[in-house]
């Protein structure tokens, strides 16, 4: 009997790590997509559309915080500010994508690769937390340590059932 419940603990567990990868392969392929389309915007495009989306707050409020500080950041962005935004989004979605295919695919030297990846990307974005104090990166770096120990966890489990079946 409690083998059995341990099973089923280690279904919920394994069902958990999957959610979450695929999740995190959601947010990688956001990530590339902005990434491509980073690439292929046109300052001027970019602007015409900040103000579109800005021109009711602004009217209303012409000291909008956010509303200025999107159209202030349409209005300076520059090409080396454009194009490492953009490979910064591709390289990052990218790594990202690879790690969850190859958790998915259960290739036991992705995990430990993961684990090490995503460890890194949270020292960035803890980094990065500092200058900008951004709640959604708290967030994903709550989401990235989540990731982490269920990996870590379905490494251990893997691992055991591999030297069980030798």
């Amino acid at each position: 009997m409690p083998e059995s419940k341990n099973l089923a603990q280690e279904e919920k567990i394994h069902l958990a790590f999957e959610i979450s990868l695929l999740l995190k392969a959601l947010f990688a392929l956001g990530q590339i997509i902005g990434g491509i389309v980073a690439l292929f915007v046109t300052k001027d495009f970019l602007l015409k559309t900040v103000s579109v989306l800005t021109q009711e707050e602004l009217a209303e409020d012409p000291r909008d915080l956010i509303a200025n500080y999107l159209l202030h950041s349409a209005q300076n962005l520059s090409i080396g500010t454009q194009l490492f935004v953009a490979l910064y989004l591709l390289g990052h979605g990218s790594i990202k994508l690879w790690l969850i295919i190859g958790l998915l695919r259960q290739k036991l030297w992705y995990y430990p690769t993961a684990i090490l990846v995503f460890g890194l990307f949270i020292v960035c974005q803890l980094y990065r937390f500092n200058f900008t104090h951004s709640v959604w990166l708290l967030l994903i770096t709550l989401v990235d340590v989540i990731v982490i120990a269920l990996t870590w966890h379905e490494y251990k489990y893997l691992r055991g059932l591999l030297r069980r079946l030798k």
